[in-house]
């Protein structure tokens, strides 16, 4: 059996870490600086940093931030929000960034990840994908931070995004965020049997038996 990684993820909204409950209900939840220290220092295996409203507002991730963040850790680092160019990445990897997290400008330009991957490598690309279970028994891929709903479904989309060039998946439930009530075991465990590349489980983890459960 593969080890488990564990990667805190820091959302970030106007320079401060936040928490909420399926995407909304935004709550302070801290200086992401501390926060990441602390992680670093009980043993977290990776970080993820997450500006989750950069892409909404128009704006990339602030980078200064991301600097003082990396200035804190000595683990992989994982930065997403707001990135659609190579340039973007390159900003972020000379701050601090190991890894950086494609979301919404993939789905509308699927070719930047493989832009991405030509110019810095598959391992350094991390395909984000924010997905919720509808009625019809279908997980859909969501945008803008959870604030658009697509027609693509959540599988197909994963497929695609391997194929040309993620080299991770970082999958995270809005019907599980925040909730406590453990990971959304099938939609994890179908990506994690289709794909050859890791997948991340994000979105309701909130005891010890949800992590050994995914």
């Amino acid at each position: 059996m593969l080890t488990k990684r564990i990667i805190p993820c820091l959302d970030i909204k106007d320079g401060r870490t936040v928490k909420g409950t399926n995407f909304v209900q935004l709550r302070d939840a801290g200086d992401p600086v501390e926060l990441a220290s602390i992680y670093a220092s009980q043993g977290a295996d990776e970080l993820v940093f997450l500006d989750i409203t950069a892409t909404h507002e128009r704006r990339k991730t602030l980078a200064d931030l991301v600097n003082k963040v990396a200035r804190q850790v000595n683990i992989p680092f994982t930065v997403g929000g707001g990135i659609s160019t190579v340039e973007d990445v390159r900003i972020l990897l000379q701050n601090g960034a190991d890894k950086i997290s494609v979301n919404t400008a993939a789905v509308k330009n699927p070719s930047l990840i493989g832009e991405l991957a030509k110019e810095f490598g598959s391992q350094c690309v991390v395909l984000a994908i924010d997905t919720r279970l509808e009625e019809d028994g279908e997980w859909y891929v969501y945008l803008t931070g959870g604030r658009t709903k697509t027609e693509i479904r959540c599988v197909d989309w994963a497929r695609q995004a391997v194929d040309l060039g993620a080299g991770e998946i970082l999958l995270t439930s809005m019907n599980h965020d925040g909730t406590k009530s453990g990971f959304a075991l099938s939609i994890t465990k179908l990506l994690s049997t289709q794909l050859p590349v890791p997948v991340i489980a994000s979105g309701g983890g909130g005891s010890m038996q949800h992590f050994v459960d995914v």
